[in-house]
């Protein structure tokens, strides 16, 4: 095995740099549930007013911030919409149910996104025996699609849809960074359409931990009391909100290597041997890749790349998934691909 792995699982994989760390140790400190933590309450501030928000909120994982937030819009026995490869249905281990009582109307989108008459089909006629649709779930960028950002006029017109039948709107923004930075449209014009966004800190953005939520005083305040249900209540955690301040201020607008290193991984790999790939179609920073002309099950291949010094995700059954991130360089990301490109031609 290659003395050093590549790691191209996932953008959460990045470590903390000796700036990043620096921050850390530096960072004033308060205890948070009491609302007297100056780094979080800066952080918070911050994120608000980049969203175009009233409030933001701290918290510690996206998960969390997506699932406080479906809380906060609805009662138990309500009915959310959200695409079927979405993280809140797909990876968020049936919390909505779980935590809020409520179930997940699941649409098939394009490339990971909805279109205003799939979801106006969605919602659930007023009939007292039927759920009440509350709160309708997008993406942006979308994970399982393969980093996808959606294309703001139609988020415009679901909104519209949304707000004329009565029913909220949540953004699961985990990688709304590189959707703004792939699009040139600022995270404030999307978040405009919602009300309620989660971002996360601890992705592309190079922070060990976090995610926010932002909207309403109000909105935020309820989120609060069931963070603190949710066991999210934290105290001197300014050393982690110190790690989000730092990348919001350096890590944003480098988010475009990441983008770059990935069209090029696409375009290394587009003839491998019984593997599709559409370079095209690589938006941001997360390639996905179906590999069934293998011949062989995702898990073998996995397993002969790790040999190679090269880790990757199965991403479904026939499809593996490739990320790329601030801690691999492009000459890393070359040389994956060779070691891929191997791989891949073996017994073909």
């Amino acid at each position: 095995m290659a003395e050093q792995l590549i790691d191209l699982r996932s953008d959460t994989v990045t470590r903390p740099s000796a700036a990043m760390r620096r921050a850390m140790a530096e960072a004033e400190v308060g205890d948070d549930v009491f609302g007297e933590d100056p780094s979080v309450n800066r952080l918070q501030d911050q994120v608000a007013e980049m969203l175009g928000k009233e409030a933001a909120l701290f918290v510690p994982s996206g998960t969390m911030g997506n699932e406080l937030c479906i809380k906060v819009h609805t009662r138990p026995g309500d009915e959310i919409i959200a695409e079927a490869g979405s993280h809140v249905f797909n990876y968020e281990t049936g919390g909505a149910a779980f935590l809020s009582g409520v179930q997940v109307h699941t649409v098939t989108g394009t490339n990971g996104q909805l279109r205003a008459p799939q979801v106006a089909q969605a919602i659930r006629p007023k009939i007292y025996y039927m759920s009440a649709t509350r709160l309708v779930c997008l993406e942006n960028t979308h994970n399982r699609a393969g980093g996808t950002v959606y294309p703001l006029p139609w988020i415009e017109e679901v909104s519209s849809l949304a707000r004329r039948e009565g029913v909220g709107m949540h953004l699961d923004g985990a990688r709304l960074w590189n959707a703004s930075v792939a699009s040139g449209i600022a995270p404030a014009e999307y978040a405009r359409h919602f009300d309620s966004v989660s971002v996360c800190f601890s992705k592309g953005l190079g922070a060990p931990v976090g995610s926010a939520i932002v909207g309403t005083r109000e909105f935020i305040e309820e989120a609060r009391h069931y963070r603190k249900i949710f066991g999210g209540g934290m105290r001197q955690v300014g050393v982690l909100a110190a790690a989000a301040l730092y990348a919001l201020e350096h890590n944003i607008a480098r988010l475009g290597e990441d983008h770059a290193k990935a069209a090029e991984l696409a375009r290394a790999l587009s003839g491998a041997p019984g593997v599709l790939i559409e370079p095209e179609s690589v938006q941001t920073n997360i390639l996905i890749m179906d590999v069934v002309g293998t011949g062989r099950p995702t898990d073998q291949l996995v397993a002969e790349l790790r040999q190679g010094g090269v880790l990757m995700m199965s991403a479904t059954p026939r499809t593996l998934r490739a990320v790329t991130h601030l801690d691999v360089t492009m000459d890393q990301v070359k040389h994956a691909a060779r070691v891929a490109n191997d791989v891949f031609g073996r017994g073909t």
